[in-house]
């Protein structure tokens, strides 16, 4: 098989891009545990000083693949490795991100995306709930946003995403709004940059110690209800789930 993960290195930034394009970068099993080898090779690699993290074709990532799920307990472990990694990790979207794609983002450092993405919490719309995603997203974003884009899941813009907190910047060019920001982390040192993005993810660390374990059972249950079924089987069949009025 193909990597899902391409990996490319230049000037001490490691870029690490979601490739399955079949199912538009959706986090599938195999793309979560082959994101989280990236990211460690790439914590651990000495010669990195900070990870790109971006995407082939138009959607930076389609949330959970409701064919092949992820493991709750895999995806907690994921968003917890980007938060966690003692190397800045920034995300460049250039395409839509939809439901779990958005707890990518949300538990990166700094996150910038073009003005053509778009972005929409859709959980709801299908039975569930962005209950792990919530542990990167609700310490960094605006609360009145969240409550009328989760509850509605209603899309929208990457400057609407920027005003919230979900995105850092958004412009037209995302690689002219980033490069001051990989220049600035190319010239900090790289102990001063794990500590102060120590500093930084603190809270958000004890949002995961505090309530992972709880989020993870939620979305499990979620899942597995009636609802939900009949929200991912109306999802794959392109129609209304019973409930919409």
């Amino acid at each position: 098989m193909s990597p899902l993960v391409a990996r490319t290195r230049a000037r001490a930034v490691a870029t690490l891009t979601l490739d399955s394009p079949g199912n538009r970068n959706a986090l599938s099993a195999a793309l979560v545990a082959e994101l989280a080898g990236a990211l460690a090779a790439a914590g651990a690699d000495d010669g990195v000083r900070a990870v790109v993290l971006t995407h082939t074709g138009t959607v930076f990532s389609a949330g959970a693949d409701l064919r092949d799920p992820p493991d709750p307990d895999a995806l907690v472990a994921l968003l917890r490795q980007l938060v966690a990694l003692p190397k800045p990790v920034v995300a460049r979207v250039t395409g839509h991100v939809r439901a779990g794609g958005l707890g990518l983002l949300a538990a990166c450092d700094i996150a910038a995306g073009a003005t053509t993405s778009s972005y929409a919490f859709t959980e709801v719309r299908i039975g569930v709930a962005p209950a792990v995603i919530s542990l990167p997203l609700l310490p960094r974003a605006d609360p009145r946003a969240l409550a009328r884009y989760c509850l509605t899941g209603e899309r929208f813009d990457a400057a609407e995403a920027a005003r919230i907190g979900l995105l850092t910047a958004a412009g037209e060019d995302v690689d002219a709004v980033l490069a001051p920001v990989l220049a600035g982390l190319r010239r900090a040192a790289p102990r001063a940059l794990a500590e102060t993005k120590r500093l930084l993810t603190a809270k958000v660390l004890s949002a995961f110690d505090r309530d992972a374990a709880a989020l993870t059972a939620l979305t499990a249950e979620l899942f597995a209800s009636p609802q939900a079924r009949e929200g991912m089987t109306a999802f794959l069949e392109r129609r209304d789930p019973e409930w919409a009025v």
